[in-house]
């Protein structure tokens, strides 16, 4: 709620004393100009930027908004600011303490702010996921009205989790995933600057990728760490954060990955033999060190996918759609949770009989294609629909499969120069023995043979 005696002390006391606050506090933008990452957001006359009152909007004031992203992104932070840069009354709730009650205190002080004093009312709302129903309808009249100018904070998809009415009546903002870049930067800066470390501590090179890599893209996560790792070198005595000092202090190993180098692809490499091999306990420890060191959980899923077709197959036709299906989720509910579904996915593959027999037709065709063994189209498999085909031969001599007794009729389909290739050999693994069966009667059937059948 809005700021009384109790708290304006407290706020006196952090200003003066440092220590007070966190570092992720200490070392929040105080401006747009200084929020890290997000520019798509921050261009003249954003949504933002005419909150903070930076562009007249006459007729057209300021929008509601909804901001989607992962934790450590910014949301709240750029509800900060705006709260210290506009000249608006800024009002903030958190949906996990608050309900209907402090909802509508907020809007009746809107209301009485704005008749008697002119002041708009700004209303920073975090976590609104956690509000019901019931108590987001409770916003609508003063979002649709504009007694209130909505900043709404979620890390759940806002499709799912907010409400149809409010969310066309606001511009829906979505943050992405510091980048290492902006996080490099924001750590230099907390361990230089006054309201920071002040330069009590350096940090060297590995200790800055250490720290980037337990981050996964949240800023507050990486300046918890540095705080906690600079609070450890200090008590030591020590003016440079090494590694070793943030690992005691975060009670987290360093990984050793680079993921732009050979670790990326050796354990990319090790997790897909492990999978290939059946080692389900390989394989999950490959994952386990991917995901702690901030591997990009899309690439991971996109590896999976690739294992299930090459790997497993016709053996277990189910795998695909495990693999696709937690592609899915993993774009939809990222990191932490996101480590549940890559597991269920990858046990699931690794225990799945296996076959490569689907990726060694594809090939073996690609190559004869390839090799020039094409040849043209056997004339009664050609397009007969339109005028003039009949004349050439097209169609003639086809038959239906839907006529046939079984549905399948004994004709050749490939060209002459590759009639009687055979590219797919299914093995005996798994659902694939039943393709296997499938296959061989087929082709039977294709050349005029009953194999054993009518």
């Amino acid at each position: 709620m809005e700021p009384d005696l109790f708290t304006a002390a407290a706020e006196e006391r952090q200003a003066t004393d440092p220590s007070a606050s966190p570092l992720a506090v200490r070392m929040r933008p105080r401006v747009l100009d200084e929020v890290v990452g997000q520019g798509h957001l921050l261009r003249p006359g954003s949504p933002l930027r005419r909150l903070v009152g930076e562009s007249g909007g006459g007729p057209a004031g300021p929008s509601s908004v909804l901001l989607w992203g992962p934790p450590g992104t910014g949301k709240t932070t750029l509800a900060y600011v705006v709260s210290q840069a506009t000249d608006k009354r800024f009002v903030e709730l958190s949906a996990i303490t608050a309900g209907v009650k402090e909802v509508r205190a907020v809007i009746e002080g809107a209301k009485r702010s704005s008749g008697a004093y002119g002041k708009d009312t700004v209303l920073f709302l975090d976590e609104i996921h956690r509000f019901s129903k019931a108590q987001q309808d409770s916003l609508l009249p003063a979002v649709e009205n504009r007694w209130v100018t909505l900043i709404a904070a979620t890390t759940e998809n806002p499709y799912f989790s907010v409400i149809s009415p409010l969310l066309s009546r606001s511009l829906l903002l979505t943050l992405e995933p510091l980048s290492d870049d902006d996080l490099r930067g924001l750590l230099i800066r907390a361990a230089a600057e006054e309201r920071g470390l002040g330069g009590a501590v350096t940090l060297p090179d590995d200790a800055v990728a250490y720290l980037l890599r337990i981050a996964g893209g949240d800023a507050r996560r990486a300046l918890t760490a540095l705080e906690a790792g600079a609070g450890a070198a200090l008590a030591k005595g020590e003016t440079e954060v090494a590694v070793a000092t943030l690992e005691e202090a975060v009670n987290r190993a360093a990984v050793t990955y680079d993921r732009d180098g050979d670790q990326h692809y050796d354990v990319a490499s090790a997790l897909i033999k492990s999978i290939r091999g059946s080692d389900v306990d390989a394989a999950l420890h490959y994952l386990a060190r991917m995901i702690e060191a901030g591997e990009d959980p899309r690439f991971i899923a996109r590896r999976l996918m690739i294992s299930a077709s090459e790997d497993i197959g016709l053996a277990d036709p189910s795998a695909l759609q495990t693999a696709v299906a937690a592609a899915q989720a993993v774009a939809m509910i990222g990191f932490p949770e996101a480590r549940i579904t890559l597991g269920h996915a990858t046990v699931a593959l690794a225990l799945a009989p296996k076959s490569n027999a689907a990726y060694v037709a594809i090939d073996a065709a690609l190559a004869d294609v390839r090799a020039g063994l094409a040849g043209p189209v056997p004339p009664h498999l050609r397009d007969s629909h339109y005028k003039g085909s009949a004349s050439l031969g097209h169609g003639k001599g086809y038959q239906y499969p839907h006529d046939v007794p079984g549905g399948i009729a004994a004709q050749q389909y490939a060209p002459d120069a590759v009639h009687g290739k055979r590219y797919y050999e299914p093995t005996r693994h798994g659902a694939e023995a039943r393709y296997a069966d499938v296959a061989e009667r087929v082709r039977a059937r294709l050349r005029g043979e009953r194999h054993g059948e009518e």
